[in-house]
């Protein structure tokens, strides 16, 4: 019988969608230390939805009996402690389930700005009438910083609506989701000339910090950032103040150094900033469809076929 042990944080349900899983496989959920170290010597596979690392490390055995570790998630960096990269265990995520909802939010905040929604509601609250002209987004410029499986999505949807798009991966390559994709080292001439700048890309050793105050001062006058990637690809501080010099011209921010940000943080009263809770990819239903990828996954897997969304643990 193979053992499935699904990890959850603190007061969280049970994770929905497993239902497809056959009928001989245990699944056990845990939340609390004490279980997690009983079970997880037993288990063959470990779903993750709670990344508090520290939780999972101090409960790692030294003989994991594990083959399989899938986590919930389209980034892995917080799962990714040295006992479980060291390991011979694959990793997958869930990559595509949230590049949807993630690419709409995106389109979103765009519109946001261009149509200055921020100004109406401001002015809405106050009761004021003023009439302004706004901008198109037809022919502007959008920068994705990684062009993975949501930065093409978000591309897509980009140039749906007529803006030109360039993508930043490892390397140049041909993909027809954008109209070009550039190498890491080609990052700050493009920002330069780029109306927009999203950032999609998973936090690595390379990417943290990579918005800083050199970067800022690099963004074309009048740009917007959107970062649904990783909060610290981006230094809160330095954002904050090439907001108020002017530097860059607003922000939509769904992640963020510090979760949850602080109430007393000044930027939940800058008017140019746009703030979500790290929800730009949960539609409703998504925990449904990520219990139900994992299924597929499975459903292979015991079928010896490959795991699909492995991800690299280096």
């Amino acid at each position: 019988m193979t053992f499935v042990l699904v990890l959850v944080a603190e007061g969280e349900n049970e994770l929905p969608g497993l239902g497809g899983l056959p009928a001989d496989v245990r699944v056990e959920t845990v939340s609390d230390e004490a279980r997690l170290r009983a079970l997880l010597p037993t288990a063959d596979v470990l779903v993750v939805t709670d990344f508090r690392t520290g939780l999972l490390e101090r409960c790692w055995p030294e003989q994991p009996r594990l083959q399989w570790v899938h986590a919930t998630s389209a980034g892995v960096d917080a799962l990714m402690f040295p006992a479980l990269v060291d390991s011979d265990i694959p990793v997958t995520n869930a990559r595509g389930v949230f590049d949807r909802g993630i690419a709409e939010y995106v389109l979103g905040a765009v519109l946001l700005f261009a149509k200055d929604t921020l100004g109406n509601l401001a002015l809405q609250r106050r009761h004021q009438w003023q009439h302004r002209d706004t901008e198109m987004v037809c022919d502007t410029r959008a920068l994705i910083v990684g062009a993975g499986s949501i930065g093409g999505e978000v591309a897509t949807l980009l140039r749906a609506v007529g803006m030109r798009v360039t993508g930043i991966a490892r390397a140049p390559r041909e993909d027809e989701r954008f109209d070009q994709v550039l190498g890491n080292d080609q990052l700050f001439d493009c920002l330069r000339e780029s109306d927009y700048v999203v950032i999609t890309a998973p936090l690595t050793p390379d990417t943290e910090g990579l918005f800083d105050e050199r970067a800022f001062a690099l963004m074309k006058p009048g740009a917007r950032l959107i970062n649904v990637g990783r909060g610290p690809i981006v230094r809160t501080d330095d954002l904050l103040e090439a907001l108020r010099a002017g530097q860059i011209a607003g922000a939509a921010l769904d992640v963020f150094e510090e979760e949850p940000l602080p109430a007393e943080h000044p930027l939940w009263d800058e008017p140019n900033v746009m703030m979500s809770a790290h929800m730009a990819g949960d539609f409703r239903g998504w925990q449904q469809a990520l219990g139900e990828q994992f299924v597929a996954n499975f459903q292979g897997w015991i079928q010896h076929k490959a795991l699909f969304n492995q991800v690299s643990k280096g």
